[in-house]
């Protein structure tokens, strides 16, 4: 199929004839002095006429084409700048991120309110404003030490962080932990640690030392256990004084401190579903004697036992617990071991091998964990029980004295091999 093409537009002199040698430029400088042809061409590949035709005339479908390859061309051109753009802001960005890993200009300096949770804070005797601050640090109260140390020579007003312990809370802000520590009177705490298992001496010790309020106040509030609530039949407040950590007021006196301790032995034992004051004392007793005779694991087993021995039809014990813990308890020592003498000593109220039944009262303050076992004892059909190794805490339990015998002497050789463990 042919085309019929149009001449050049008449000029002084007639257009002359063109194989393809660059010489159509003058013609085409007038749309596109940036080699348009080359559209023409793509446009009309499959109707090139021989090299020695004239060219064609750019006609408007020809500059329309010419327009869109130029804006193709500007296109291209705004992509690439944008992905040169976009690719040097990236690398700006991560090594600014770097940058600001390194040099540690993301860590948290302080930070925003009072606050949360509760924390006990320590000032040691001769404490720095250094030392507190790195100390308030490492237990994530304030974000850093030294942002600390500035703010409280802002508020500090000539005043200094006394010693002592003190009730403070998580992520304080530094400020808000500057000004807590410099209000004495309403952060500071007296702080006592009890541990499980303590009898009432060496409790009064811990809060005579934790409080700095003499150790005869609180001996003199234990003769009398009744105006704290606690039953007649408690000879002293022996099993009420709760074991835990309190935080007592800085002016709390030693009636206050006492009452809180032994709220906080009621608060146990309704938590176990046993509200009877008798019931309670009862608890008490037995509990005392699980934890000072088996560890946790074994509670619910060394129970179910007591339990066993204190049933009416009893045959094999006839009544008697045979706790060598009560035994030591009414001797006033620590001990696991005493002479045959004390074993049949019954003038010792809580000597349980010479009295049938459960002694005068409790010997130790016992857990939440002792507390539970006490009321909920395992059914087991022992009635004998023997730590075996102390290291361990392992025990067994025996149905018959004679099998009872065999680990008994078990102990009596890990005693042996452990020079002083057993006295």
């Amino acid at each position: 199929m042919s085309h019929q093409h149009p001449q050049f537009p008449a000029a002084d002199s007639e257009p002359e004839r063109h194989a393809n040698d660059g010489g159509h430029d003058e013609a085409y400088d007038h749309h596109d002095e940036h080699d348009v042809h080359d559209d023409a061409y793509d446009h009309h590949d499959e109707h090139v006429e021989p090299v020695d035709q004239f060219f064609e005339a750019p006609t408007g479908h020809h500059r329309h084409r010419a327009a869109k390859a130029k804006q193709r061309r500007r296109r291209r051109r705004t992509v690439i700048m944008l992905v040169v753009v976009l690719g040097f802001i990236g690398v700006v960005v991560a090594v600014s991120l770097m940058l600001r890993d390194l040099l540690g200009l993301d860590d948290i300096t302080d930070y925003a309110g009072p606050g949360e949770g509760s924390v006990v804070f320590t000032v040691p005797d001769g404490a720095g404003p250094l030392a507190i601050g790195t100390g308030l640090e490492a237990q994530d109260i304030v974000a850093d030490g030294s942002e600390f140390v500035m703010a409280l020579q802002q508020v500090a007003d000539g005043r200094e962080v006394q010693p002592g312990e003190y009730e403070l809370s998580y992520q304080m802000s530094s400020e808000g932990a500057a000004l807590a520590l410099l209000d004495v009177e309403a952060n500071q705490v007296l702080y006592a640690a009890v541990a499980q298992g303590l009898r009432q001496g060496e409790t009064l010790d811990i809060l005579a030392e934790s409080t700095g309020v003499p150790r005869d106040a609180f001996e003199e509030l234990a003769a009398d256990p009744t105006q704290f609530g606690i039953p007649d039949v408690a000879p002293s407040l022996e099993g009420y004084l709760a074991p835990g950590e309190y935080r007592f007021d800085v002016g709390a006196t030693a009636v206050e401190m006492i009452q809180i301790m032994v709220d906080s032995s009621f608060a146990l034992l309704e938590d176990a579903g046993v509200t009877d004051p008798a019931e309670q004392f009862r608890i008490l007793t037995i509990g005392s004697i699980i934890e000072a005779e088996a560890g946790e694991a074994d509670y619910a087993a060394v129970s179910g036992s007591i339990d066993n021995r204190l049933r009416e039809d009893n045959t094999e014990t006839n009544g008697l617990i045979q706790s060598d813990a009560t035994v030591t308890y009414g001797l006033d020592r620590r001990s696991f071991d005493f002479t045959e003498d004390e074993r049949r000593d019954d003038s010792n109220p809580y000597n349980t091998f010479a009295n049938p039944g459960l002694p005068v009262g409790p010997i130790g303050s016992p857990g939440a964990e002792a507390i539970d076992a006490a009321v909920n004892p395992a059914d087991v059909p022992f009635y004998y029980w023997v730590t075996v190794d102390l290291d361990t805490g392992e025990t067994k339990f025996s149905e018959t004295l004679a099998e009872h015998a065999v680990y008994v002497a078990e102990y009596q050789a890990w005693c042996a091999d452990n020079p002083g463990r057993c006295s």
